[in-house]
């Protein structure tokens, strides 16, 4: 942070301070109502055929909206399509829900639609299903869906009505990520605060990380509702951004406030202590602001709004919280001199137990200093020992599987879960497992009346329906709705058992997909099949720019940063090493279903989204920690003689001078994540375990063993860079503190 900055803030930090509270009520007000603009969904390529075929069904056909599932319960040995009052019932909320202008037709129900049956009713018969599509989008169906099942939710003449469908998933995940949030929040802010007493030993200190995380939280909140007037935003940016800033905010704030606390141990005055401060510490937390906030920038490049509105909104809470830390925290430490040690509640504790004051020692006498003494005298074997292990927990990894996310990432408890649960149980078909080809330049006719018998002719396909009628293994079994034909453009529906998840249902899409067209016809398939292998399609095709624009960026700025090439590549290949073995556990829990999935209900992949964020994220919060270690491993290296011991001492102080404060974030970061992964939503519970586990293993694993043991066996090579490089990075390197890199020990542009 520039010096003239952080004299203008301390040199009138009430001034700033009224500002800010100003600036902050006016966050918050605005930001109370995030949670109603943001959408639930997201997921899926709007480019891709699927999202065209989609585009299509709503603006040519008035269909494809999200589904909407009213399902009949009657009592034992009722026959729902043949009883009186089964039919009574049921055509009375037919003839409601046409009453409704969002309620898109057909309406399907095994009254109007026989030929449906083993789709629209149970195998024992006892239960029926009414299943329509609703307007409006991801934006407003979901609050469609909502009112259907406030009006129609109850029982009627002895039969129990209940609703469900892809519209109220999408409105139930909303309601459950805004309760998980309090929930989140319950957790991690108080247990931060006990945290932060333990490691500050004192109320005040401990409360001011923890005044600037709230703070950040108000502003993220803000910051969602205006980027949400300008693009679509998910729902989940609310949970993740907010943890986001919470955990970024007091991680930046221990890091100024530890070393603020060394400033003034060391005999400066308090003004003199913060400069110093913000111009290492603080200089420390904006670079680390940048890295974390370029990782995140990766997500960009995606079409899915789901991953893109975390690249906006991670930018912008990655600002809102180095902002926070870097211009509130020294207008606080100012205006409370020495009160920001008062109520320390370590001396009533050790005249409570009769332990002596601790006496200041020398950091070579710390445990921390000989630890990592003992890892640098063992680095070989520690170095091989701890990689096979990783490498041996990232096996899952290699399994891992994507799809597209369905009710069962709610709890079962949901209605629209368990009656999804149940239609897949009970009923011969699912009908939410169909896939709809849109077929332009094919008018009614013979070309679409074989089209449509040889699509019903594919492997596990049970019928095929168009204009034309309905198609079994090649034969017309009844006849079809001429509405199914609007000039040149036909839809023809193929129904099937097939788990559109599963690899069956994607070696039958792509069947059908094969299958010969008329001379002139083009085919696009949408349904849940076609949505699943777009959606993965997408993410395999981006994720290879994306992960390259994490590399380069990583590099190019802990090259600024060192001055060195050997050190960005060794962060790359640890932080590769850590995150395989994050996912590898990811897969075992939540994919492969061990432990029971850690109470969620297992589906045989990932949600194809979560990983590729989990890794960003992830990626740009393990770069945090490195900046901090190496800035002050680089500092005591810049001081040195520039020997292979003096790289091993350097190394050794600048991990013992952090060791305790990394830890502390640490450990800070994951009890906030564990917020996250009390979340009911399934994939939100994978994502706040696999941060919390990612967090902790690099912060513990990777910071204090493998980065000591590969930093030894590289020696001075650590510092090494090509002549070109080191001439560049001596015009244009940043610095810690004002040390420029023409101070930095020779190192030799050729190692033996």
């Amino acid at each position: 942070m520039p010096a003239r900055m952080t004299g203008f803030i301390i040199g009138r930090p009430r001034a700033v301070l009224a500002v800010a509270a100003l600036l902050l009520v006016a966050a918050g007000l605005f930001g109370a109502s995030a949670a109603q603009h943001l959408l639930a969904g997201g997921y899926s390529d709007p480019n891709s055929d699927s999202a065209r075929a989609e585009a299509v069904l709503n603006d040519t056909f008035g269909r494809g909206g999200l589904q909407v599932v009213v399902k009949l319960d009657g009592p034992a040995g009722m026959n729902m399509a043949t009883d009186p009052t089964a039919r009574a019932v049921g055509t009375s909320l037919v003839s409601d829900l046409e009453g409704l202008d969002y309620v898109q037709r057909p309406i399907l129900s095994i009254w109007q639609h026989p030929s449906l049956s083993s789709a629209l009713v149970s195998r024992d018969g006892s239960s029926t299903l009414i299943i329509a599509t609703l307007s409006g989008g991801e934006g407003a169906a979901p609050a469609h869906a909502a009112t259907i099942e406030e009006r129609f939710v109850g029982e009627r003449q002895g039969i129990s009505v209940r609703v469900g469908g892809q519209g109220l998933v999408f409105g139930q995940v909303n309601e459950q990520t805004t309760r998980d949030l309090a929930v989140a929040e319950g957790i991690a802010i108080p247990i931060s605060f006990l945290v932060l007493i333990v490691v500050f030993g004192g109320l005040v200190a401990a409360a001011l990380p923890v005044v600037i995380g709230i703070v950040a939280i108000i502003g993220t909140f803000a910051l969602l509702r205006l980027i949400a007037m300008f693009t679509d935003v998910s729902i989940f940016a609310l949970n993740l951004t907010t943890a986001l800033g919470l955990a970024l905010a007091i991680d930046y704030t221990l890091l100024i406030v530890t070393r603020y606390r060394e400033e003034v141990a060391r005999g400066d005055d308090r003004r003199t202590a913060i400069l110093t401060t913000m111009a290492t510490a603080g200089r420390t937390v904006a670079f680390s602001a940048v890295t974390v906030a370029l990782s995140l920038a990766a997500l960009v490049i995606f079409p899915m709004y789901f991953l893109r509105s975390f690249a906006y909104a991670g930018i912008g809470v990655v600002l809102v919280a180095v902002v926070a830390a870097l211009v509130l925290t020294p207008a606080i430490l100012m205006v409370l001199g020495p009160r920001i040690d008062a109520l320390d509640v370590r001396r009533p504790l050790r005249r409570l137990f009769r332990r002596p004051e601790p006496v200041a020692r020398p950091i070579e006498e710390s445990a921390w200093y000989r630890f990592v003494q003992f890892v640098l005298r063992h680095a070989a074997p520690i170095a091989i020992v701890t990689t096979v292990a990783l490498l041996i927990l990232g096996a899952p990894f290699l399994g891992i599987r994507f799809g597209f996310p369905d009710d069962r990432v709610l709890p079962p408890t949901a209605s629209s879960h368990a009656i999804q649960q149940e239609i897949r149980d009970d009923f011969a078909q699912n009908l939410s497992s169909s896939a709809t080809a849109v077929v332009s330049g094919l008018p009614a006719g013979d070309d679409l009346t074989r089209y449509t018998a040889d699509l019903s002719r594919v492997d596990d396909a049970n019928s095929a329906t168009s204009s034309s009628g309905t198609f079994v293994d090649g034969r017309a079994v009844s006849p079809g709705d001429p509405g199914d034909s609007k000039g040149t453009t036909s839809l023809i529906t193929v129904s099937t058992n097939l788990e559109p998840m599963s690899d069956a249902g994607r070696d039958q899409l792509e069947a059908l997909q094969a299958v010969p067209k008329p001379d002139g016809a083009t085919a696009v398939f949408g349904g849940l099949a076609a949505t699943n292998v777009d959606t993965v399609d997408a993410i395999y095709g981006h994720l290879p720019w994306a992960l390259g624009i994490v590399a380069l960026a990583t590099f190019v700025l802990l090259f600024l940063f060192t001055g060195s090439v050997v050190l960005p590549l060794k962060a790359l290949v640890l932080n590769v090493l850590s995150l395989s073995a994050t996912f590898g556990a990811m897969v075992w829990f939540f994919q492969d279903g061990h432990l029971d999935g850690l109470g969620t209900t297992p589906t045989g992949f990932l949600v194809a989204t979560i990983p590729v964020l989990m890794f960003c994220i992830a990626f740009g919060l393990s770069m945090d920690y490195e900046v901090f270690l190496l800035g002050r491993i680089r500092e005591e290296w810049l001081a040195s003689g520039g020997s292979r011991a003096d790289s091993d001492h350097a190394v050794a102080v600048g991990l013992a001078r952090t060791g305790r404060v990394v830890t502390a974030a640490a450990l800070l970061m994951s009890i906030v994540f564990a917020g996250i992964a009390a979340s009911e939503v399934s994939f939100m519970r994978m994502f706040g375990v696999g941060l919390t586990l990612a967090v902790l293993m690099d912060a513990t694993v990777i910071r204090m063993l493998l980065v000591p043991a590969f930093m030894r066996l590289a020696g001075r090579a650590n510092w090494w860079a090509p002549a070109p490089l080191r001439r560049l990075h001596n015009r244009i390197g940043l610095s810690e503190g004002g040390v420029h890199d023409s101070a930095t020990p020779e190192v030799p542009t050729r190692v033996g």
